[in-house]
C-alpha cells in the first residue's frame, strides 16, 4: 500500500513539474512573419509569408534593415497567406536583421528575424586531418614507427602465448 502511494505521488509530481514548463514555445502572438530560410548569405533569396493579414490580404514588406528595401506580399499558394520575396544585398554584413510587413487592410504590423552569415548553413565541408582521440599518434604517422610498434605487439603476443602454453603443460615459468 505504502509503495503504491509513493509511486502514485511521484508520478503526479512528475506530471505537475512537466506541466509547469509546457507553455508556448514562442514569445509573441501566434502567426507573425515567417522568414525562410531564417539564415542566409549575402545574395541569397528570401521568402516571407504571414497569415496575419487575413484571407486574400496583401502587405507592404520592408527589409531596409538588411539593405534590401521594400517588397510586396501578395496572396500566396497557401490559403490565407500573403507571400513575398526579396534578395539579400551582396553588401550585407553578418548579423540579425528585422524584416517588417504591414497589412494593407488592417494596418497590422508583423515582424520576423533574418540572420545573415558569411557561410551557408547548407554548405557541406569535407573533414580534413586526423581525428584527435588521444590514443596514439604522439609520434606522427611515420610508417617505420608504426611497423616497429606492430612488431613489438606481435612479439609480446607470441611470448605471452608461449608462457601460457608452458604453464598449462606444467613446465613452470
Amino acid at each position: 500500500m505504502r509503495r503504491t502511494a509513493r509511486l502514485l505521488s511521484g508520478t503526479a509530481f512528475a506530471v505537475a513539474v512537466t506541466g509547469l514548463g509546457a507553455g508556448p514555445a514562442y514569445g509573441g502572438s501566434p502567426g507573425g512573419l515567417e522568414v525562410y530560410p531564417t539564415s542566409a548569405v549575402p545574395g541569397g533569396q528570401i521568402t516571407v509569408s504571414t497569415a496575419d493579414c487575413g484571407d486574400g490580404g496583401t502587405a507592404a514588406g520592408d527589409a531596409s534593415a538588411v539593405g534590401a528595401g521594400a517588397f510586396t506580399l501578395a496572396p500566396g499558394t497557401h490559403e490565407g497567406d500573403a507571400t513575398g520575396r526579396f534578395r539579400v544585398p551582396p553588401s550585407a554584413q553578418p548579423g540579425t536583421y528585422e524584416v517588417v510587413a504591414t497589412c494593407a487592410e488592417s494596418g497590422r504590423r508583423v515582424t520576423g528575424d533574418l540572420v545573415v552569415t558569411l557561410t551557408s548553413a547548407r554548405e557541406w565541408v569535407a573533414p580534413r586531418g586526423s581525428v584527435k582521440t588521444g590514443v596514439g599518434g604522439a609520434l606522427g604517422p611515420d610508417p617505420v614507427q608504426t611497423a616497429a610498434g606492430v612488431a613489438a605487439l606481435a612479439v609480446a603476443a607470441a611470448g605471452g602465448t608461449w608462457l601460457l602454453h608452458r604453464r598449462a603443460r606444467g613446465d613452470g615459468i
